[in-house]
């Protein structure tokens, strides 16, 4: 069973997170990402060992009960909203089948029919 609180993780924790997670999606867009990639699964690994995960909720529903996403909205509809775009990731922090959000994600949403507003195309399903 999954409890969902926040908690204050220690802030090296959550620099050294959050620049893995940039470092891996700038190389998602290198041709020669398989190499790098298995060093960034690695450390990801030892994170979740001292009970550190970190989450990507890039595709997933968006709705305001939603906790775990502080989320700006793009576009004019609030219908059938899906996170398009991820700055920051989920940082859970989980201990005895306890898991509590270190961070919130901070995220951008709009309505999975319109198409990204970065890119102009929708990236659901882009980890």
């Amino acid at each position: 069973m999954s409890i969902q609180h926040s908690v204050k993780i220690p802030d090296y924790f959550l620099v050294i997170s959050n620049q893995l997670y940039q470092i891996e999606q700038k190389i998602s867009k290198l041709t020669e990402q398989n190499s790098v990639q298995r060093n960034i699964d690695r450390i990801k690994e030892e994170l979740k060992t001292i009970g550190l995960i970190i989450e990507d909720p890039i595709g997933q529903k968006y709705d305001e009960t939603r906790t775990d996403c502080e989320a700006n909205i793009a576009g004019d509809s609030t219908e059938n909203l899906e996170i398009t775009e991820v700055l920051k990731p989920i940082i859970r922090f989980t201990q005895n089948g306890i898991s509590v959000i270190g961070q919130k994600a901070v995220v951008i949403v709009q309505d999975k029919h319109q198409s990204s507003p970065k890119t102009g195309e929708n990236n659901a399903g882009n980890n």
